[in-house]
């Protein structure tokens, strides 16, 4: 069987390269998905304080342990500090409070969400507190910066409750800034990877600096068809002429192709399903093996489309330019 991990750096902790991704998940179905999904096989499931549902999913990982389906050290679990919580006064309330939902004793990786320090609102006004401070119209910044939430971020491994901390949604420039102070390096960057966005030059970059790297919207607009126009007008890959050719060949699904196309590029991936038989497809990738040929053909579909993106939010914030 090929390696169905990546090692992280400092801890040498074997990060599986499948894991199921908890974003968009309804509350009510949140349990039982996780659950099944547990049942199904998926050991890292991927979360956020910004996805409002983790009191849900840590239900559905906490069953499935008492029920015995699974060991708490076979499990690795992923969530993020929101970009309201980045004041080095906030960071550990806000961490003790997701560790609770979770119902855990510590995450196997935390990550910051966005390089961005919003105005922090109160969690008993608004939790999750989303992007805008209540009753605006405009991102509300504060004065935060990344090396003191940085800083934070170590105290929690230094307290035993995260095993490894990393960055999302951070470029080049933010990471050579946060090495540059850092005792504890990011483990992983978790970031928009798929063919229309490749980000080869900063993907090879990271990967040399010892940084592990998490793809997540694998299968392009699908997941921003509700959220924004370009979600809306843009071809889907998983009916991508091309992409189904590549599955008809390999007599998979175009999901399975889009997954796979990260792995041979030691990327990691957190697809979401809730329906069961695409939870089982997503995660039987390990022995496809595409050629030559077939990544020329995903390599061409690059257009460098982006669709987590504050400006195609509204938000008026160039994060990536």
């Amino acid at each position: 069987m090929a390696v169905d991990y990546l090692t992280l750096d400092r801890t040498g902790d074997k990060m599986p390269l499948r894991g199921f991704g908890c974003w968009k998940i309804e509350k009510k179905d949140a349990e039982n998905t996780i659950y099944q999904a547990i049942k199904i096989g998926y050991r890292l499931f991927d979360g956020a304080c910004d996805y409002g549902n983790e009191v849900e999913v840590g239900r559905g990982i906490n069953k499935a342990i008492k029920e015995g389906l699974v060991k708490r050290e076979e499990l690795f679990i992923v969530t993020k500090l929101w970009n309201t919580f980045h004041s080095k006064q906030h960071v550990r309330t806000a961490f003790d409070r997701q560790l609770k939902d979770w119902g855990l004793e510590y995450f196997d990786l935390y990550l910051i969400h966005f390089p961005i320090p919003l105005q922090y609102v109160d969690p008993a006004v608004s939790y999750p507190p989303e992007w805008y401070v209540p009753h605006a119209d405009k991102l509300n910044f504060e004065r935060s910066p990344i090396h003191e939430c940085w800083a934070e971020m170590e105290k929690l491994v230094q307290a035993k409750l995260t095993r490894n901390i990393g960055v999302a949604n951070f470029n080049c420039q933010a990471i050579l800034d946060l090495l540059s102070y850092s005792k504890i390096k990011p483990a992983v960057l978790q970031i928009e990877i798929h063919p229309l966005l490749p980000q080869e030059r900063l993907v090879k970059w990271v990967q040399e600096q010892g940084i592990q790297v998490t793809a997540y919207s694998s299968f392009g607009p699908t997941s921003y068809v509700d959220l924004c126009e370009s979600g809306k007008t843009y071809s889907s890959l998983l009916a991508n002429a091309d992409v189904k050719s590549i599955a008809n060949k390999h007599n998979v699904n175009t999901g399975q192709i889009l997954l796979r196309y990260a792995l041979d590029r030691n990327i990691a991936v957190i697809p979401k399903s809730v329906h069961e038989d695409r939870m089982k497809s997503n995660l039987d990738i390990l022995n496809i093996q595409l050629d030559q040929d077939d990544r020329k053909i995903l390599n061409s579909l690059k257009t460098n489309q982006r669709f987590n993106d504050p400006m195609i939010f509204g938000f008026g914030l160039p994060l990536f330019d």
